[in-house]
Parts: C-alpha cells; sequence; structure tokens
C-alpha cells in the first residue's frame, strides 16, 4: 500500500511539472490560431516561426553570445580551477571558493542592475556615445557562466592523483607537455560539462541581458518577452518547442558523459581491488 501511494504522488509531481511543456508541445501543432481548443496538426506555425527576420536574427544573436561567452568562460574556468587546485594555502581557497559560489547565489535582477550601472559608468566616464551594446553582454555572461565551469572542473582536479604530473616529468614530459597529456584528458568530462552547462545558462537568460543588452542587440529571450506584449500567437509555441528541445539534448548528452564516467571510475576501482589483493 505505500509503495502504491508513493508511485501516485510521484505521477502526480511529474504531472505537474511536465503537463504545461506537453500543452505547449500539442498547441505548437495545432492549425488554427486558437490557444484553448485543438483544431488539426499542422506544421504551419513552424513554417511561419522560420519566415519571421525579426526572430531568425534574435536567433542568430543568441547563438553567437552563447558561443562567445562559453569558449571564454570554458577557457577562464578551466585555468581558474587549475589555480585554485594549486593553491597551498587553505584559508585562501576557501576565500576563492565562497567568491566563486557568490555570482551563482546572487539574485539575477541584482546581477544585472549592478552590471548595468557599471557599463554606463564605465561608459560615462570613457564618453562613449552607447554605453551598453555586445560586448557588455558578452562580459555579463561570461561573468555568469564563469563559477558553473570553475565548479564543474575542480572536483576533477582533486580526484586526480597528484603524483601523476610529477612522474610524467620525470620520464622526460616538459611541464607544458604533462599538463597536456595527463591533467588535461583528467580535466576533460568537467570541461565538457561545465561548457554545456555555460552554453544553456547563457542560452536561456533573460534577467542579466535585458539590463545589459544595447538598442542594437537583441537576444531570443529578450524577442520572446517583446513578443509576448503583443498578441499571444502558437509561433511563440513553436519557438519554445525548438528551445525546449535543445535544451533537452544538451542535458542528456551531460548526464550520458556523467554515466561514461561514473563507470569508468567504478571499473578503474575494481582494478585497484584485484590488484591490492
Amino acid at each position: 500500500m505505500r509503495k502504491i501511494v508513493s508511485n501516485i504522488l510521484t505521477a502526480l509531481v511529474y504531472l505537474f511539472l511536465f503537463a504545461p511543456i506537453v500543452i505547449l508541445l500539442i498547441f505548437s501543432f495545432n492549425d488554427s490560431k486558437s490557444l484553448s481548443v485543438f483544431s488539426n496538426f499542422s506544421f504551419h506555425w513552424y513554417s511561419e516561426l522560420f519566415r519571421d527576420r525579426n526572430t531568425l536574427e534574435a536567433l542568430r544573436n543568441t547563438l553567437v553570445l552563447a558561443t562567445s561567452a562559453t569558449v571564454i568562460s570554458t577557457v577562464m574556468g578551466t585555468a581558474a580551477a587549475w589555480g585554485i587546485d594549486r593553491l597551498r594555502s587553505r584559508w585562501y581557497r576557501r576565500v576563492l571558493n565562497t567568491v566563486t559560489d557568490i555570482p551563482m547565489t546572487n539574485p539575477d535582477i541584482i546581477t544585472g542592475i549592478s552590471l548595468m550601472l557599471m557599463f554606463v559608468f564605465v561608459g560615462r566616464l570613457f564618453g562613449a556615445s552607447s554605453s551598453l551594446n555586445f560586448w557588455t553582454m558578452l562580459i555579463a555572461h561570461v561573468t555568469f557562466c564563469l563559477p558553473y565551469v570553475i565548479l564543474q572542473v575542480l572536483p576533477k582536479l582533486r580526484q586526480m592523483d597528484r603524483s601523476l604530473p610529477e612522474a610524467a616529468m620525470d620520464l622526460g614530459c616538459t611541464p607544458m607537455r604533462a599538463f597536456l597529456k595527463v591533467e588535461l584528458p583528467e580535466m576533460l568530462p568537467g570541461i565538457v560539462t561545465g561548457a554545456i552547462m555555460a552554453f544553456t545558462l547563457s542560452l536561456d537568460d533573460f534577467v542579466i541581458s535585458y539590463f545589459t543588452s544595447g538598442t542594437g542587440f537583441e537576444t531570443l529571450p529578450i524577442r520572446i518577452y517583446s513578443m509576448t506584449k503583443k498578441t499571444v500567437t502558437p509561433k511563440m509555441y513553436a519557438l519554445a518547442t525548438i528551445i525546449f528541445f535543445v535544451t533537452l539534448t544538451l542535458l542528456l548528452i551531460n548526464n550520458f558523459i556523467d554515466d561514461d564516467e561514473c563507470k569508468e571510475s567504478l571499473r578503474n576501482h575494481k582494478k585497484a581491488k584485484k590488484s591490492h589483493k
């Protein structure tokens, strides 16, 4: 009886979570403009979406921004994680870990407003005609993506045997070659996971982008917000469906990487036990 009640409660929770998404998916294929009555199955609104020049331009801007922020934050986050892991002072390491957590725990609206004020202040200080543009959005996106990359790479470095790079250098490797051949492969799962998280976060960010965007650069979330001010059409449902499946694909890739890593660590653990025996 307890198991049946547990299954029912679990099903109700998942129904509550995913029912809005299912309704969104269904009505994105609705032939009519009705948002409550499903008439016929059609790809009409998807074709209308791909004819919308402003939406496609916003999509291009979003992909360029997300890709740039992901590359920069992944490189900087990997370097920062490697540096934090090499610190000898525990107190200094704890301080840096706390500082790294602040952008994640800080509300987005506070981060967005503070970044906007800083960009406007610096722009006026240098006499710039426009303080907010693509570059300010890129800096803002790197700012909130960076901690996620650091926190994904750091555990991989801590799991690594610290004697491996030294052993590689004892065998004739230069420090750079030891890093590329030994440390980088150990960090790679964390780097990939951090990059996927950074891309996903940058892709769907609205609040920080809204406060740091200029007049000539519009991202997809800001475009969707402007569309909601007018009559809502299933064209927006089609756009949300595409974004949902892109995010779902990235999430599945992330989970597959984590599963493969868990299996690999389990195999290594079993090998280590056999060797001790």
